[in-house]
């Protein structure tokens, strides 16, 4: 079974610049996360953007869209900025499309220590091979449906949008 990894940004990727304070974007960190998790599926990466979620328009959204529609694999991984995170998973939701679709992130970019990313995405990976047919979003922990997701932006934290 063969897993598509689209990598579209966010603070996951992000590194720290000393040089005048700012996270910003290098290079995706994936490779080295995939050897350092000893990851034994067939996982293709494909990069699609390396943004902040925040500079995320529609038409990036539609690409996203197009590309989980197009590629073979039924098993879908995508890294996300988390601001707009919720945004994405409700655009795929309502398209319907007949596979299993995971987004992930982190609140902590994977390169500065005590980063979640590298829990959020073992947690998005396992998750993805046992979910039904459908749209979510793996944070914190948990898996919550796009249609029943927000972030909580005072706590950091994803949750059910009755909590």
């Amino acid at each position: 079974m063969k897993i598509r990894l689209f990598i579209t940004g966010g603070t996951i990727d992000k590194v720290y610049n000393q040089s005048n304070g700012e996270l910003e974007f290098d290079q995706t960190h994936f490779p080295e996360i995939l050897s350092r998790a000893r990851v034994e599926v067939d996982l293709l990466i494909e990069e699609l953007l390396l943004i902040d979620s925040l500079d995320m328009v529609d038409v990036d959204r539609e690409l996203i869209l197009e590309k989980c529609a197009k590629c073979d694999e039924r098993l879908i991984l995508i890294t996300h900025g988390t601001d707009t995170m919720c945004e994405t998973a409700r655009l795929l939701g309502e398209s319907s499309i007949d596979k299993t679709i995971v987004l992930f992130g982190s609140i902590v970019p994977y390169a500065v220590s005590d980063s979640d990313a590298f829990f959020n995405f073992g947690c998005a990976l396992g998750s993805l091979q046992l979910l039904e047919t459908g749209v979510y979003i793996a944070m914190n922990g948990r898996v919550l449906p796009w249609n029943d997701v927000e972030k909580n932006r005072s706590l950091g934290v994803f949750q059910t949008l009755s909590s």
